[in-house]
């Protein structure tokens, strides 16, 4: 009879005022009831080594623990069930990557009850949570279960199956056609929350450039710009909706006017790459300050509370900022970054596999770049940074909104004193600290490589490395070629030519030297759970949208259990072990010149009625 490894997940809060993110400890077995129930079963089979209990699969570890704990609760554990003989047939999905948790034989509960002629009753999975620890278990199909139980804060909660797994993965998955002849053929995105309610948010856009701009060359009545941007917040949701709102009309604005200005030099037919950026970076300052600064002023005009709290929160809460700027004319893609969201560019290299290649650097104050321009802007500050924070708070240098890191000392005592508000920082001296400024990179575009960009918030990044991340989409691209090239499923022809292209390998990514990070943290999740990264068989391709596909991996790939479990999990709970994650997938190619914007429905949640044919939707009118 083979015997369970049984463990406990420690959760240990982060001191940090952003994100409530958690580490996991692995820790040796931890319930006391259990052991018992499998005292008699201890001589059979010894336990595995200690190498193979810092591989178990996190955070499903063999919860049959949790079984004891459930029964403890329930009264149960002194009648004829033992915990042993509830949870009696469990059987954790293994890799070689995500090692999945131990197995074990169903004659362990009767070893345990002294009857081997009992036959088990019928379980199905479940989850306990308690006091900051997490178990995977099995209970009976007849026992009800319950959300709340007792006062200890304990819950029990039924872990969703596959099916489930998949529709809350493709909840809020989206996916749209380009047939505007431009660059840009296709563009998946999804979200999945953590928080209630997500605090992550996104925008897509394409504007409709007229001739009268110089975005327009010689013989051509109009181009694109197109727009897609990703915006983690923290501390609430209003400052991402905020920039979901308006950060493309502040840019766009800015963008507008130096293409005219260019257009009205004669010795100019385009504007220089300075210019361009500075309009960027002036529409996300210019916003800024309006969310920061501004509010203030109609707070202190207005003098009413329901005002104050309608204003100031944007200002209050904050985002990071992460806004891709592609213009269809000059095949330029600018990344401007603010905060610690990232860009990574996948484009086929000399030997047929994909390499990633970075379009931004996390901004934290434990980014060295990052950590020398504050303590040089402020001198004399040892706490500026601490432990990787801005006066040991907040985690990202940049961001919009972060009021408290902006205002003057004066400000907050006002603010707090008529309306609400935090006690400054004991370190704050020398406002602001964080900036919304972003820094922005300029990507030459070929759409005749099969190019394709992921932005994602740093959900993803907590969990995937660069290359995992642009091996995982060209893995994806090779199954659609496959699918293609066996069916005409797909309607447009340039379509099924273009993904037929695709090459077929296992993670088809050129891989860097150990050590190269090209200015990015390494995933955190894989440092604690002790994921072993050298295995490409814990990955899956099971969805049609490239950003499920992604999100899918990231949360577990093939390992079931770990992909259920982090699934079942409610907020706040699962808020310990996982993010919010919004991803963008943009794939770049020749495709027909339609001008249609269609959804593609077979990777959308929701199907729309029909093409959306430059409709406000998707486009806007400049």
């Amino acid at each position: 009879m083979r015997r369970a490894i049984v463990q406990n997940l420690r959760t240990f809060r982060r001191p940090s005022p952003r994100k409530a993110l958690k580490g996991l400890r692995i820790n040796g077995p931890g319930n006391a009831l259990f052991q018992r129930s499998l005292a008699s079963a201890r001589s059979t089979r010894p336990l595995q080594s200690s190498m193979q209990l810092r591989r178990v699969s996190i955070p499903v570890a063999l919860g049959v623990a949790a079984g004891g704990a459930y029964y403890a609760y329930q009264g149960q554990a002194g009648s004829s069930r033992s915990a042993s003989s509830v949870a009696s047939s469990y059987s954790g999905a293994t890799s070689a990557g995500y090692t999945g948790a131990a197995t074990y034989a169903s004659s362990a509960a009767s070893a345990s009850l002294g009857n081997a002629d009992e036959v088990p009753e019928a379980v199905r999975k479940a989850l306990v949570v308690e006091d900051g620890q997490l178990f995977t278990t099995q209970i009976p199909v007849s026992q009800t279960i319950s959300k709340e139980t007792d006062a200890s804060g304990r819950k029990v909660l039924e872990m969703v199956d596959a099916d489930q797994v998949t529709a809350k993965l493709r909840t809020n998955e989206e996916s749209y056609m380009v047939g505007r002849g431009a660059g840009v053929v296709r563009y998946d995105v999804v979200q999945i929350p953590s928080n209630d309610p997500i605090e992550d948010d996104h925008v897509e856009k394409i504007v409709d450039v007229p001739s009268t701009t110089a975005a327009s060359g010689p013989g051509q009545t109009s181009s694109d710009w197109m727009f897609w941007g990703v915006f983690d917040g923290h501390a609430g949701w209003t400052t991402s909706a905020k920039l979901r709102q308006t950060l493309v009309s502040y840019v766009a604005r800015e963008l507008n006017a130096t293409y005219k200005a260019a257009l009205s030099d004669v010795s100019l037919t385009y504007p220089s790459a300075e210019s361009v950026d500075a309009a960027i970076k002036s529409g996300f300052m210019k916003l800024d300050h309006e969310i920061t600064h501004e509010s203030v002023e109609k707070v202190l005009k207005a003098k009413t509370k329901s005002v104050a709290a309608e204003v100031l929160a944007p200002a209050l809460s904050g985002s990071c900022a992460l806004l891709s700027f592609y213009d269809s004319r000059s095949k330029e893609l600018r990344v401007a970054c603010t905060g610690d969201s990232r860009a990574v560019l996948g484009r086929r290299g000399t030997t047929g596999k994909w390499t990633a290649t970075a379009l931004s650097v996390d901004q934290t104050g434990g980014t060295p770049s990052e950590d020398a321009r504050l303590r040089a802007e402020h001198p004399n500050e040892p706490y500026v940074t601490a432990n990787g924070r801005i006066l040991g708070g907040l985690e990202p240098s940049r961001a919009f909104g972060d009021a408290v890191y902006k205002w003057s000392k004066e400000t907050q005592d006002k603010l707090k004193n008529q309306y609400f508000g935090r006690t400054p920082s004991k370190y704050l001296k020398t406002p602001p600290y964080v900036t919304a400024e972003p820094v922005i990179t300029t990507t030459q575009m070929d759409p005749t490589k099969g190019d394709f960009v992921v932005m994602a918030t740093d959900g993803l990044w907590e969990m995937l490395t660069n290359e995992e991340v642009v091996g995982l989409v060209g893995q994806w691209l090779d199954k659609q070629g496959s699918s293609t090239r066996t069916s005409n499923a797909t309607a447009n022809g340039w379509l099924s030519s273009w993904f037929s292209s695709q090459k077929a390998s296992q993670l088809p990514v050129e891989h860097h030297q150990a050590g190269d990070t090209s200015g990015q943290r390494a995933p955190i999740r894989q440092q604690q759970w002790g994921i072993n990264t050298s295995q490409d068989d814990r990955f899956v391709v099971e969805d049609k949208n490239a950003a499920t596909h992604l999100v899918r991996n990231a949360l577990g790939g093939s390992d079931k259990d770990m992909l259920s479990a982090l699934l079942t999990l409610p907020s706040p709970y699962s808020r310990r072990f996982r993010d919010d994650l919004t991803v963008q997938v943009i794939f770049f190619g020749e495709g027909q010149g339609d001008g249609k914007v269609e959804l593609n429905k077979e990777a959308s949640a929701t199907a729309a009625s029909g093409a959306i044919n430059g409709a406000a939707d998707v486009r806007a009118k400049l």
